[in-house]
């Protein structure tokens, strides 16, 4: 039987299309989790899911609102510690420098750049992303498992064409790519970031089960030597 989605059903919410479910949702939480590039403190970048980005200040109620972006050489926290609520862009002065968009069916025109607005209408997410505010990559992921990156060459936006579904970032020293395992008991193709070596940047949990499965395997070893660790102390 067909369950419908928010997606199919009216709400009295104008936003609730555009809300994440779950699949937005995690795939933001683990390009989080697995973002650590040896090239700047975690205190000193945003990273950022579905949070607000205002970007004119001539229109200071116009915003985007991108599935994952990061921001390099910004407090990751308000100047007063607060956590926040959006980045102003004209406050802060630095343009984020990844915006990673999620494909669905109701925004799909509108993240490839393939919408056409009426001058009345406010700016597409291509058009503040690639013109208004120049950021230097923007990348695109669907369910279909294809991940496409546009870098802005000379003002423009011309997509790099990939042969493996991976993309090195020299700036950060870290490759985005695809990766087929299983994440919150749901086994797909996700993405996700690895270091230069490429290796996989461990999630939370996986540091924890590396490290169990450490502590697991010691316990063993001097259970098989007969050493009492009461003995020892």
């Amino acid at each position: 039987m067909y369950l419908p989605t928010m997606y199919d059903l009216p709400s009295e919410n104008p936003e609730a299309p555009d809300m994440p479910d779950q699949f937005h949702t995690w795939q933001s939480e683990l390009l989080t989790q697995t973002f650590v590039t040896p090239c700047y403190p975690e205190n000193q970048m945003l990273i950022a899911s579905d949070l607000y980005l205002y970007y004119d200040p001539a229109n200071v109620k116009f915003y985007k609102r991108p599935n994952w972006f990061v921001v390099l050489n910004v407090p990751h926290l308000y100047k007063n510690q607060d956590e926040r609520y959006s980045y102003v862009f004209w406050d802060e002065k630095e343009i984020p420098f990844l915006v990673v968009e999620l494909l669905s069916q109701s925004t799909k025109k509108e993240d490839l750049g393939m919408s056409v607005r009426k001058a009345e209408q406010i700016p597409t997410k291509w058009e503040v992303y690639e013109t208004i505010l120049g950021v230097p990559y923007y990348a695109i992921y669907s369910r279909s498992e294809k991940l496409r990156i546009f870098k802005l060459i000379n003002h423009k936006y011309r997509e790099i064409f990939l042969t493996k579904q991976f993309y090195w970032f020299p700036e950060i020293e870290l490759y985005l790519g695809l990766w087929n395992g299983t994440y919150n008991a749901r086994k797909r193709t996700w993405l996700r970031w690895y270091d230069r070596e490429h290796h996989l940047i461990p999630t939370h949990a996986e540091c924890a089960a590396a490290e169990k499965k450490r502590a697991d395997e010691l316990a063993l070893i001097i259970q098989k030597m007969g050493i009492n660790l009461q003995d020892v102390k």
